[in-house]
């Protein structure tokens, strides 16, 4: 059947649209003298854009000063065939490579792409995508973020098969099971968008709007994350719009020729603010460009894929112009995360918003109203220095508990500790460096030392105030660096030789939740440090939501290579408190002391407490007390 086209005069939204009987193409250029748009669908057997036939696209009217659309709606056009943009731009008028610029131009907007290169021997075409998907039977209820507990995964690494091929979403998505049993009801997954390299941690993006090829399609993603929603578990997708690229492997880079030669064209800076360490910085300030990472954010993300909240990659990057040398505070990108953010919470408030910032400001999470960012959560580096420091350090004298007792209690905004996102390792600890278990005893990374502070760490992280987030293997202590290399491949069967491990933080994260109805003050935002003793490593601290049996949590930390025997501390109610949970117990490990016990809290006071009782605690050990 003959195809036939027609511009409608405006096109609504943005890129290769299927609707109607063909699909309409969109695309902003404002550069460009003209556009034609090339597919296979008009020339049978051709894959290359220099063998296509082209359409010449129709300007939109202006939409504010420099704006350019361009638009087409080829009939009987349909989904999986090939296309992209020429573009022609009076200032490169040569056919082939110039300057840096390639005329054949990916869609911005594309959700699929055979290839990502910019230009040269395989640059690839985009591809029409259908959109449309089955989304019935997803009754996702997004959990509190008191109750939030999350697993950081690279969908590469997380679960290869026999074959050492890059994994896929379907391949995790044969683990969602396995993270439900654990207890974690959230996901965070390491950005999958499409990147310009065979394997990558996804912080260099090409398209933001296509998949990884290497992990699957736009419908097997939207398959992931459906079936997460099914077993219970939120998706936060990680984001990244502090940079594009870097370099060439963005495909945005000069995308329609520049006026200003020496700079990357319309989708960046043209000035100083376009460097950053990791690639260029979009401009912030341009109206189409917001629209481009609004449309993305909002629409795509939370929208058409159903994820229950974004992790933004670098803020910092966003809000201050950081690069080759700090230009100070950013106005066009601290505006655009507060739209992101005012968006969100109009159409969807239940999502979260978390921020990579790493600065422990708290504008990011302060309320707009009150002059701040207004975004959710962020990662507190505070907690995670500190814990590290403590678990790491050779000497028990050097665990500067002081230092502890304030990452537990640490909170952004007197708005309780749910601003936060706590951790003692992510992707950037883990990546090509030793992981937790071989910084505490290198060279002895499965030995008695490297379990212990390993627990200890774990036993503080998911008792402490914020939501609570480990990355991949953590739980059965896998301790080779991370890598996103074809070389690298999470080893799973130490799921048998650490048995014990994974299913010590299995109870962890399920008395964190209140799964046994006892423990509701782990979930709660009451948090008050007891006792930090330097001299015996011990810290005691309260945690609470509304207080009284089975919420009220008493919770000991032995920061020492010393077994107590009985040591007295403070309570907040008399009667029995029952041993919850116990990291030194030989349940996870046969050379573990288990010396704990049930205690029950007299009259007289300890710890500014009105009540005490004596327990008994294994060295670098973590308890769980409630009534």
């Amino acid at each position: 059947m003959a195809l036939t086209y027609f511009a409608p005069t405006p096109l609504t939204g943005m890129g290769a649209i299927v609707q109607g009987g063909g699909v309409s193409f969109r695309v902003w250029a404002p550069n460009a003298r003209g556009v034609t748009l090339g597919g296979d669908f008009l020339t049978a057997g051709a894959t290359s854009p220099t063998n296509w036939e082209e359409l010449p696209m129709a300007r939109d009217a202006e939409s504010g000063e420099g704006a350019a659309y361009w638009s087409i709606f080829v009939k009987d056009a349909v989904a999986d065939t090939l296309y992209k943009f020429k573009i022609d731009n009076p200032n490169v008028p040569s056919e082939t490579a110039s300057n840096g610029y390639w005329p054949y131009r990916h869609d911005p907007y594309a959700k699929d792409a055979t290839a990502v290169g910019y230009y040269g021997s395989n640059p690839g075409n985009s591809v029409v995508v259908d959109d449309g998907f089955d989304w019935s039977g997803d009754n996702f209820q997004m959990p509190g973020w008191n109750e939030m507990v999350i697993y950081e995964l690279h969908i590469g690494t997380f679960n290869r098969d026999s074959s050492g091929a890059q994994g896929t979403f379907e391949d995790a998505t044969t683990k969602l099971g396995y993270i439900a049993d654990l207890g974690f009801n959230a996901i965070q997954i390491m950005p999958s968008f499409d990147f310009d390299s065979e394997t990558s941690m996804g912080y260099n993006p090409a398209l933001p709007f296509a998949m990884a090829n290497a992990y699957g399609t736009l419908a097997t993603m939207k398959q992931f994350i459906k079936a997460a929603h099914q077993a219970g578990i939120a998706v936060i997708l990680d984001v990244v719009y502090n940079h594009f690229g870097p370099g060439l492997d963005s495909c945005l880079n000069n995308f329609d020729g520049t006026t200003d030669p020496g700079w990357q064209g319309i989708y960046f800076y043209q000035d100083d603010r376009i460097y950053t360490p990791f690639g260029s910085r979009p401009d912030f300030g341009r109206g189409e460009v917001r629209q481009y990472i609004f449309d993305n954010a909002i629409n795509f993300c939370l929208g058409e894929l159903h994820a229950d909240g974004l992790r933004f990659d670098s803020t910092i990057g966003i809000r201050r112009s950081i690069g080759q040398y700090d230009m100070g505070p950013n106005e066009d990108g601290r505006t655009l995360l507060r739209w992101l953010g005012e968006a969100k919470r109009a159409s969807q408030p239940w999502k979260i918003f978390i921020a990579e910032d790493l600065q422990n400001d708290t504008e990011l999470t302060q309320d707009a109203l009150f002059g701040g960012i207004g975004l959710d959560a962020q990662w507190d580096p505070w907690f995670l220095s500190r814990m590290r420091q403590m678990m790491f350090a050779p000497d028990d004298p050097e665990r500067r508990i002081g230092d502890v007792a304030d990452a537990v209690r640490n909170s952004y905004n007197n708005a309780g500790p749910f601003q936060r996102v706590i951790y003692l390792e992510s992707h950037d600890e883990c990546n090509q460096k030793p992981r937790i278990p071989d910084l505490i005893a290198p060279g002895n990374a499965e030995g008695y030392f490297a379990r212990k502070r390993a627990t200890l760490g774990a036993g503080l992280l998911m008792t402490s105030p914020g939501i609570p987030m480990i990355f991949m293997g953590k739980e059965f202590l896998e301790y080779k660096p991370w890598s996103d290399s074809d070389l690298y491949s999470l080893d799973w069967s130490r799921l048998q030789s650490f048995g014990g491990i994974v299913a010590m933080y299995r109870r962890l994260v399920h008395l964190r939740r209140n799964w046994d109805n006892n423990t509701r003050g782990l979930r709660g935002g009451g948090t008050q440090i007891l006792w930090a003793d330097a001299a015996s490593g011990i810290l005691v601290f309260h945690r609470w939501d509304h207080g009284g049996p089975g919420d009220d949590v008493i919770v000991v930390a032995n920061l020492s290579n010393n077994i107590y025997a009985s040591y007295n501390i403070g309570f907040p109610a008399w009667g029995t408190w029952f041993l919850r949970f116990n990291s030194g117990s030989t349940e996870w490990w046969s050379d573990f002391h288990n010396i704990a016990y049930d205690t029950f809290a007299e009259n007289g006071g300890n710890m500014g407490q009105g009540y005490n009782g004596n327990i008994g605690i294994d060295a670098y050990a973590v308890l769980i007390y409630s009534q």
